[in-house]
């Protein structure tokens, strides 16, 4: 057998906690396996639109990360300082850890800071503490414009802020308060999930419609006035609001900028296909990463690839340590659920890598579609971690 080697994964989230279990399974206890992260806990992001509107509570969501070392994976909590990829050595809490193998899944930061006034004037539902206070906000108003907000035309799990808004419409029927509040959507992009072409666009604008959710694209926001309660946009108009529910500018972690670790697009850049760097042995998958597509779009960044990108690189991995060719390929595909409320769901997926543009069919709405969302939680939550 091989001396034992070390793969180090910088991340705990769902490309992270997904490539080191594959690892695992693929590999002997002689190799070590050590996945770095800032947070104790992994929550599972998919699940902070359900906690939004009291489906979930925080802790059903939420799994302690050192509970991996069960199953053979070293676990290390701290802040990662430094990378340095050619020697493939991470500063991790002030301690060096030397990798044979790396695996950069770290991410993207949200930064709400990035629009003045932003942080101050409404709730991130993009974390659980945003959701949590998203949620107690809806319960105490009782009628008004609610404003959900895209503040960046490029951010992870592109349906969310849809999803969001009709997730929200839903409260309020229950409440029998609909007809009180106004609920829209205001879109730093030309159309919702543009990535995966116009017929998927056209189809949640006509879900968001049909709910009475006006959607206005191509707003970039400039400012938010808390006191006022107004968005500005760069185009020049402004909105009040009574609740303001937003999507944060996203970036690379501020350690990925700091160590040259960016391409031109602002994010990592990999082989589409094997998601090697361009340094020996460390690869780099997930929302820290940006792959073009034909259409001149970025993949989207969504756990779905996080997770399939996390197989590939784990197989490739396990094949190079035995003296093997890396023949794993990830070929594009992807899918994900939309909520739209009343226990029902669509269900949308294809090939992204597809040419001229992505081969995306997205299917109506429907319990059985709410039900493999719930599945996939389940399964996540009960043998992920």
């Amino acid at each position: 057998m091989a001396d034992g080697k070390t793969i180090v994964i910088l991340g705990g989230g769902v490309g992270g906690v997904a490539t080191a279990r594959a690892l695992r399974k693929r590999l002997a206890r002689a190799h070590r396996i050590i996945l770095v992260d800032r947070e104790r806990d992994h929550v599972f992001a998919p699940s902070l639109l359900w906690l939004m509107v009291g489906q979930r509570t925080a802790a059903a969501i939420t799994r302690p990360l050192p509970q991996l070392a069960r199953k053979g994976i070293d676990v290390r909590i701290g802040n990662v300082d430094r990378i340095d990829p050619d020697r493939r050595v991470v500063t991790v809490a002030g301690n060096e850890l030397s990798a044979d193998y790396l695996v950069i899944t770290l991410g993207a930061d949200l930064s709400p800071e990035l629009i003045p006034g932003l942080t101050q004037a409404g709730h991130n539902f993009y974390t659980s503490s945003g959701a949590q206070s998203l949620g107690t906000a809806l319960k105490s108003l009782r009628s008004g414009r609610i404003v959900v907000l895209t503040a960046a035309p490029v951010y992870k799990c592109p349906a969310a802020p849809y999803e969001g808004a009709m997730l929200i419409d839903h409260w309020y029927r229950k409440q029998g308060l609909r007809d009180r509040v106004q609920i829209e959507v205001y879109a730093a992009e030309p159309a919702p999930m543009g990535v995966a072409g116009p017929h998927v666009s056209s189809a949640v604008t006509e879900l968001l419609a049909a709910k009475d959710i006006p959607y206005h694209p191509e707003h970039q926001v400039t400012a938010v006035d808390a006191d006022r309660k107004r968005l500005t946009f760069a185009n020049g108009i402004q909105v009040d609001f009574d609740l303001l529910a937003y999507v944060p500018p996203h970036r690379a972690p501020a350690v990925i900028r700091d160590s040259g670790l960016t391409g031109e697009s602002g994010w990592m850049s990999v082989d589409r296909h094997t998601l090697q760097t361009r340094w020996p042995n460390v690869y780099a998958i997930g929302d820290v990463v940006s792959i073009p597509l034909a259409l001149g779009k970025p993949l989207p960044k969504a756990g779905v690839f996080a997770h399939k990108e996390a197989e590939i690189v784990a197989e490739n991995i396990a094949q190079a340590i035995a003296g093997q060719v890396q023949s794993a390929r990830f070929d594009g595909h992807g899918e994900c659920f939309i909520e739209v409320g009343g226990g029902k769901a669509g269900f949308g997926g294809g090939d992204f890598y597809a040419e001229p543009k992505p081969a995306v069919t997205l299917h109506q709405p429907s319990w059985r579609w709410h039900l493999g969302k719930v599945w996939v939680e389940k399964s996540w939550l009960y043998t992920k971690l």
